[in-house]
């Protein structure tokens, strides 16, 4: 059975979607707005809010932290200074965790290097991500897998070869993994998002919880995710889409996060068992739309039925139409007027 536990929250085939929004570097440093995106988060029905840990000075070469960052969405002078400027550190990381524990939410973050790893276990988080930029880095993967914490991993820009790969790595040190299907394109268009791998994955990984992780505009590809098997979707959050950032485009806003939570959960309930059955709140209107056998004229008792003495009319709630060829050929045993409801009892045998 594929089952995944993060912070007591079981997640199986069987359970609603577990949702992460992605703050990421959303909250432009300040850990205020950090906080408040926490707090909407839990308001909005999201399970888990998720970081983004980096040791820029270890995760860069030199030549890319100096580089300048003449950009309209820049924090700083070079891209180090601008990674930097977005980078909580351990006061800011714990700060967060007792807010999130205090407003009832998960909170963990995407571990981007070995330091990042470690920084991650030395505060006890409960789940690990792994982003699609390191599907091919194993050495990485094994670090973050030796924590037996959960391991959530993205598989954006790889093949299957690179998933079995990265799996392999994995499962023989922490079997609790979860595959998230993503296309590492921001904003990712619908065509390039590829919803049919989640069943790819779910045949070829039976033991694995899969999901997705959305890069598109708009909540509808995760419901379409979820009927496809996906029981951990991510999205970008953010509080204002017109806020400085590379991500807030694309990123959905609290009515969004809100209305997906909704369709989610909904969904779950709408999927049912298979079954197929009628419902009671179906009897009524089936009987105004339905149909039934009726006398098409006025029949003289002992009359043969023929089919030009039966019409097919509503309401419903008589003979059903599909007994029609058991009615033929039999003899009224009282008179019967036009439109009246032919019964069985009333028929020869």
């Amino acid at each position: 059975m594929r089952q995944m536990m993060i912070n007591g929250e079981v997640i199986n085939d069987a359970s609603d979607c577990y949702i992460i929004a992605e703050i990421g570097h959303n909250h432009q440093g300040s850990v205020k707005k950090a906080q408040d995106m926490i707090r909407v988060a839990k308001e909005s029905g999201a399970n888990a809010v998720k970081f983004q840990k980096r040791d820029n000075r270890n995760l860069y070469t030199e030549a890319l932290f100096n580089k300048p960052y003449d950009h309209e969405n820049s924090f700083g002078k070079t891209y180090g200074e601008h990674r930097e400027a977005l980078e909580f550190g351990r006061s800011e990381y714990e700060s967060l965790l007792a807010y999130a524990r205090e407003v009832g939410i998960t909170l963990f973050a995407t571990a981007f290097d070995f330091q990042s790893v470690d920084f991650l276990a030395a505060l006890d988080v409960p789940a690990v991500k792994a982003a699609s930029g390191d599907l091919k880095n194993i050495p990485l993967l094994r670090r973050i897998a030796e924590l037996q914490k959960p391991v959530i991993l993205s598989t954006g820009g790889g093949s299957m070869e690179d998933v079995q790969r990265a799996y392999d790595a994995v499962m023989p040190i922490n079997p609790q993994l979860a595959l998230l299907q993503c296309t590492a394109a921001y904003p990712c268009e619908f065509g390039e998002m590829n919803l049919q791998v989640l069943t790819t994955f779910r045949q070829r990984f039976p033991r694995n919880v899969v999901g997705l992780s959305a890069h598109d505009n708009g909540i509808a590809m995760s419901i379409g995710a979820y009927v496809l098997g996906a029981r951990i979707i991510e999205k970008h959050f953010t509080l204002n889409r017109a806020w400085k950032g590379t991500d807030h485009a694309f990123s959905l806003t609290p009515e969004g996060l809100r209305k997906m939570v909704r369709d989610l959960r909904r969904i779950r309930t709408a999927m049912g068992d298979g079954v197929k059955r009628p419902y009671p709140s179906e009897a009524e209107p089936l009987v105004k739309m339905g149909k039934k056998l009726v006398a098409a004229r006025d029949l003289p008792a002992g009359h043969t039925l023929r089919r030009e003495d039966i019409a097919i009319k509503s309401p419903g709630g008589g003979i059903e139409p599909f007994d029609l060829d058991n009615v033929l050929g039999r003899a009224v045993l009282r008179p019967v007027k036009k439109d009246e409801d032919l019964h069985f009892e009333d028929l020869s045998r």
